[in-house]
Parts: structure tokens; C-alpha cells; sequence
């Protein structure tokens, strides 16, 4: 059996696929094993999905070779771009059942899901709209040699994603991939394979060939390993922890040396100046943080906040963040729902108590909510150093640091004092602060009076320990082509 009934709140019942996308079906994994997906609401299981092992992923990377080498190669870039728009129409269509099997998956507030499933669209149309606009040139160097330069493909594309954006994160790697005319085996996370499958459906709806996108459920030591390191993988592209991804490139550079990006953890600093709007500050520090149950890479977990207006605005953060609305990710009011999971709640739980340990004051929070499901409390710490676990490291959840600065320039120092540099932010009314400051820190997207605001147009991706690569806007189609160097002698000219 390759597919189960299932019940939303939101939608009602559905048929969800459990099987591994291989080809264009949905199929049985070779050794027939299956794994337990649950519930982080109410820690119930959902169902079992077939789980891929190294068989299952040789079989779904033999199918984007042949789908690669045969029909894909000879697709023109038109109708590359028009699969794509058909697949973000079908994003549309079905955005209700997207965005609650996200919700029930995931734990995801379903009107944050409800976005996700939204800006998926966007995504896809947009790589679709590039798909005939990845060019070369012509470089004259000498009178008697014509020379072009052009963009083809890599080939087969092994896409490793987190659980923290399941559809997003599934968007975000095929829409660039795919436009650049190559094929795919994409890996989901294991604790949220349920989406993605969904979204699976739709792929062979849209018209793509047999082998294109291939979808895969299992574990990262099995599954994902065995596309890091497979021999006929081009390349591979990772979205999750910094501890992982240095696996990921090890093994990437042990097998066939394939092409590599990497998009990891962060510890992003959130500035706000004694100038800056408070009440608009605070708004977007709260959503900063909390965002996705905090399980943000670039969540705003460091606050730094200038010594003039610090007591006002813990006061006033404190107030904001006990008004967000813990619960029930199906509830139209809820903003924050359950961690992923056990072990994410316990990681969770743990930095906490290692935060009180160190000497660290609870503002608000630091518990967890009720006895059923993985929900804990928006969590504010006071009176850290920057040597604190919970300063360096990041935690994934809702809980945030918060100091003082005097200057400009400690604020610059403090804010580039991590390994990571994914993102920051910065509050003030002053557009030379804004700018001088955003240039000082060492990151790869910095917000001013914002937080959170991503965009497909708009590159993403890490500094430092935070990754290799950008995903998003022109910049992501560089990760899925290789450049070509053809240069013809012209006449009869013979060498020497």
C-alpha cells in the first residue's frame, strides 16, 4: 500500500501517498521498510511512511539519470519554464490541503502554513519566468577564433532538505534546479515527509517527464548519506544543521567531488538603536524569534539593545511576547504551535536549563506548556555574557537572549562575535546608521526595521559557518549550472 486515508481539521479527509516518488509513481521501498511519523501536537502517530535506504535511492537516482540523458536534456527552456508555472498553479489550487498537511505534520500555524504554501508558488513561478533567461556571451579576443561562453545543467541534483520548512524548503531547492534543466532526487526530512508527498502528487500532474523529480522519505544517516556520497550524483545541496553539513561535504568530496551548497545554522544578531520606532522594534524582534516556533536558521535569537532604552524595552518585549498565542496549530489565533518533536523539545528544554545554570534571568517563559504535545513557552533570557551556551549557540526555538550596548561600535562587534552569519537586523531611524552598521556586520541578509521578510527574488544564504551558496533570486541558478568555453579557430591557418 502506497497511499492511506487521512483527516485535517482544516480539510477534511485526503488521500495521503506514503510511498517514495520515484519515476513518476509512488512506490514501495526495496527492503519494505517503514517508519512512524508523529504528531507534535498531541504526540499521536499519524501513519508510517515507507523509508528509503541506499537501494531505494540507487533506483531514484537511476531514474533522473535516464530522465536527464534522454527527454529533460532535449526539453526546450520554454517548456521548462511552463511546467514550472503549471506546478505553482497546482500549488494554488491545492494551497488549503498543502498548508494543513503542513500544519499536522509540522505543528505549523496553519495561517503560517497558509503563507508557505503561497510564497511555494511564488517561488516556482518565478524560476519558471527564468527558465529561457539563462544565457552565455560571445567574447572576441582575436580576429581569426570565435568564442562563447554558455550555462548548461550539472545533471543529477541530490537535495537534502529540513523539517522546519518542508514545502518551502521543497520549492526553494527544485524551482532553481529544474529551471536550469537538470533533474532531481530530493530527501525530505524525516519527521515531516507528509507535505512534500502531498506536493509530489502534483509533479506528475503538471506534465513532467517520468524521472524529473523524484521524492524520498528516510533518515539522514541512511538515506541522505547515500546521496552525499553517491558516485552518480552531480551535485548536492543541503539545508539544515552546521554539524551536518560539514558530513555532507566530507562525504560529497570522499565520493565523485560533486558540486556542493550549503545552507546551515545561524545566531543572528537583532540591533536596536535608541532612535529606532520602539513599538515597531518590538514587533518585529517578537517575530523575529518566534517566528516558526523559533525553529528558524536565521531567527533573530540575540538581542542587543542600546543602554538608553533598555529597561522600556525588555518591559515592553516581555509584555508582546506573553501575547503570543501558544496552541492548537489548527486554531486561527494561535502565532506558535508545538516544537518538531521529542528530541527538538528536549534539546530545547535542555538549553534552558543550561541558561538558568549559567547564571542567566528568566524575563518570561522557560516552560513548557501543558502535558500533551511539544509546546513551550515564548522564553526571554536577561543578564547573559557572551560566553553562555545559550548566546553562542543555537537553540531552535522560542527562546532569545537579550543585552545592552552603548555604541555603534560595540554593537558591530558584539553582533559579529559567532561562528555563524546568516542574517541580522538592525532598528533605527537614522539611514547612515542603517547603512554603515549593515555593512559592518558579517552576514549574508541583514533587515533594517524589519524581520523575517524574505523573498524569492532575493538572494539568501550564509557568511562564515552558515554555508556555502545562496538560494533564491539569480543568484541560486549559479548552483545549478556549470559554465562551458567554446572557442572555435576560424580560416585555414595552420598552428605554427
Amino acid at each position: 500500500m502506497t497511499s492511506i486515508k487521512l483527516k485535517t481539521p482544516h480539510s477534511g479527509e485526503y488521500e495521503q501517498p506514503t510511498g517514495l516518488f520515484i519515476n513518476n509513481e509512488f512506490v514501495k521501498g526495496v527492503d519494505g521498510k517503514t517508519f512512524e511519523v508523529i504528531n507534535p501536537t498531541d504526540e499521536s502517530v499519524i501513519c508510517s511512511i515507507h523509508e528509503a535506504t541506499e537501494k531505494d535511492v540507487d533506483l531514484a537516482v537511476s531514474a533522473a539519470r535516464k530522465a536527464f540523458e534522454g527527454p529533460w536534456r532535449k526539453e526546450t527552456p520554454e517548456n521548462r519554464g511552463r511546467l514550472l508555472v503549471k506546478l505553482a498553479d497546482l500549488f494554488e489550487k491545492n494551497a488549503d490541503l498543502l498548508a494543513a498537511v503542513e500544519s499536522l505534520d509540522n505543528g505549523k500555524a496553519i495561517s503560517m502554513a497558509k503563507g508557505d504554501v503561497a510564497a511555494c508558488a511564488g517561488c516556482l513561478r518565478y524560476y519558471g519566468g527564468w527558465a529561457d533567461k539563462i544565457e552565455g556571451k560571445v567574447v572576441d579576443t582575436t580576429p581569426d577564433t570565435f568564442n562563447y561562453i554558455k550555462k548548461e545543467p550539472i545533471g543529477v541534483c541530490g537535495q537534502i532538505i529540513p523539517w522546519n520548512f518542508p514545502l518551502l524548503m521543497w520549492s526553494w531547492k527544485i524551482g532553481p534546479a529544474v529551471a536550469c534543466g537538470n533533474t532531481v532526487v530530493l530527501k525530505t526530512a524525516e519527521q515531516t515527509p507528509l507535505s512534500a508527498l502531498v506536493a509530489a502528487t502534483l509533479i506528475k500532474e503538471a506534465g513532467f517527464p517520468p524521472g524529473v523529480i523524484n521524492i524520498i522519505s528516510g533518515f539522514g544517516k541512511i538515506a541522505g548519506a547515500a546521496i552525499a556520497s553517491h558516485m552518480d550524483v552531480d551535485k548536492v545541496a543541503f539545508t539544515g544543521s552546521t554539524v551536518v553539513g560539514r558530513q555532507i561535504m566530507k562525504a560529497a568530496a570522499g565520493s565523485n567531488l560533486k558540486k556542493v551548497t550549503l545552507e546551515l545554522g545561524g545566531k543572528s544578531p537583532n540591533i536596536v538603536f535608541e532612535d529606532a520606532d520602539i513599538d515597531n522594534a518590538i514587533s518585529w524582534v517578537n517575530f523575529g524569534i518566534y517566528f516558526n516556533h523559533g525553529q528558524c536558521c536565521c531567527a533573530g535569537s540575540r538581542i542587543y539593545v542600546q543602554e538608553s532604552i533598555y529597561d522600556k524595552f525588555i518591559q515592553q518585549f516581555k509584555e508582546r511576547a506573553q501575547k503570543n498565542a501558544v496552541g492548537d496549530p489548527f486554531k486561527h489565533e494561535t502565532f506558535q504551535g508545538p516544537q518538531v518533536s521529542q528530541l527538538q523539545f528536549d534539546r530545547i528544554m535542555g538549553y534552558i536549563e543550561d541558561g538558568k545554570k549559567a547564571g542567566a534571568t528568566i524575563e518570561t517563559g522557560g516552560k513548557r506548556i501543558g502535558d500533551k504535545g511539544f509546546f513551550i513557552e515564548p522564553t526571554i533570557f536577561s543578564n547573559v555574557t557572551e560566553d553562555m551556551k545559550i548566546v553562542q549557540e543555537e537553540i531552535f526555538g522560542p527562546v532569545c537572549t537579550i543585552s545592552k550596548f552603548k555604541t555603534k561600535e560595540e554593537a558591530i562587534k558584539i553582533g559579529n562575535n559567532t561562528t555563524y552569519g546568516l542574517a541580522a537586523a538592525v532598528h533605527t531611524k537614522n539611514l547612515n546608521t542603517a547603512i554603515e552598521v549593515s555593512n559592518a556586520l558579517r552576514a549574508g541578509t541583514v533587515w533594517v526595521n524589519t524581520y523575517n521578510t524574505l523573498h524569492w527574488q532575493l538572494p539568501f544564504g550564509g557568511f562564515k559557518e552558515s554555508g556555502i551558496g545562496r538560494e533564491l533570486g539569480e543568484a541560486a541558478l549559479d548552483n545549478y549550472t556549470q559554465t562551458k568555453t567554446v572557442s572555435i579557430r576560424l580560416g585555414d591557418a595552420l598552428f605554427g
